[in-house]
């Protein structure tokens, strides 16, 4: 009966792992030609999205590797823009079985992408470790295997269209902001600061000197604590979250 549930969940964990896959293929593509730019060989690009999970930290990572940032601040940077999945990992534990090795917890921990968690918390009852790394390894190979590709073609098409190519990035990361912007005036107005002060940074005395890990460490934890501070999520009785 065992082995038939597991079957189950590891069928289940690929069903819905495969369109998660199919999306992160697209923007690892993009990402790959951010990679090639930044010299990245294929090999060395599906490591970096193996063990990186979120787009805009890959991102980061590839224009600070191209600009020969500090160790420092490369490593600084993605812990900040992969900080969210600390709490989301916190969140999904409670819903794994106590007696759940603890190997396994952290290997639950390693795959939390935005999506997977989705699925994690939409599982009812206990979730299944097996299901939820199923969809996660398949999402995930999938995810550097769209990096490796974009490196590949970097290397392969001509430069013109690399270069045209490369601007698909900043259009992932416009359907990323315009959505929640469109809905939420308060998203609005900090996306619209954001690019204000990430101006100034890039013209102002002294700050333009600033390198470009530094310049994103600054402005994300300035931003990200003045609006929490200035605009608190409110929970569902209307108090603070």
């Amino acid at each position: 009966m065992q082995d038939n549930l597991s079957h189950s969940d590891t069928l289940r964990g690929l069903r819905d792992g495969l369109p998660i896959g199919l999306g992160y293929f697209a923007v690892a593509f993009s990402l790959g030609i951010t990679a090639k730019n930044a010299g990245l060989s294929p090999f060395q690009g599906f490591v970096a999205s193996f063990l990186n999970h979120a787009s805009a930290g890959e991102y980061a990572l590839f224009t600070l590797i191209g600009e020969n940032a500090a160790f420092f601040e490369v490593a600084l940077v993605i812990f900040i823009t992969n900080m969210r999945y600390l709490l989301m990992s916190a969140a999904l534990s409670q819903k794994l079985s106590p007696d759940t090795p603890m190997l396994h917890r952290v290997l639950v921990g390693f795959g939390i992408t935005d999506e997977i968690f989705g699925l994690g918390i939409a599982e009812k009852g206990r979730l299944s470790v097996r299901y939820i790394l199923t969809a996660f390894l398949l999402a995930d190979i999938m995810w550097s295997s769209g990096t490796f590709s974009g490196i590949v073609a970097g290397n392969i098409l001509p430069a013109a269209v690399v270069s045209a190519l490369s601007v698909t990035i900043y259009g992932m990361f416009l359907a990323i902001i315009i959505p929640p912007a469109r809905k939420n005036r308060v998203i609005l107005a900090l996306v619209a600061v954001s690019f204000a002060l990430s101006l100034l940074f890039s013209v102002a005395p002294l700050l333009s000197d600033l390198s470009s890990g530094t310049k994103t460490m600054v402005l994300t934890i300035a931003i990200s604590a003045a609006a929490a501070l200035l605009f608190p999520v409110k929970d569902e009785k209307g108090g603070r979250a």
